[in-house]
């Protein structure tokens, strides 16, 4: 499984790409697969996403939870106070 991520330029928010455009949320991440990297060249020459980026995931009974513990912070916001970042909306 692979996913696109970024952040966003003006605000520097992580986002994932969800099919239609550009989620705050890991959740809802799709599987990008083999159009990674067709997708990837079209999203650094139109969007204002910084640092995109294809990353090997796993999906898992929650959605999809990426390989390495970096993506998985990326992903899940601050791991000292779950109350700060995206993760204290869901």
């Amino acid at each position: 499984m692979r996913l696109l991520t970024g952040n966003i330029l003006e605000t520097g928010d992580v986002v994932w790409w969800d099919g239609r455009g550009w989620s705050v949320h890991l959740l809802d991440a799709v599987d990008i697969g083999a159009d990674g990297d067709a997708l990837l060249a079209r999203i650094v020459a139109e969007e204002r996403i910084n640092d995109p980026a294809l990353i090997d995931a796993e999906p898992g009974p929650a959605g999809p939870r990426p390989k390495t513990t970096r993506e998985r912070i990326r992903g899940a916001g601050p791991t000292v106070r779950r109350d700060l970042g995206v993760q204290a909306s869901v």
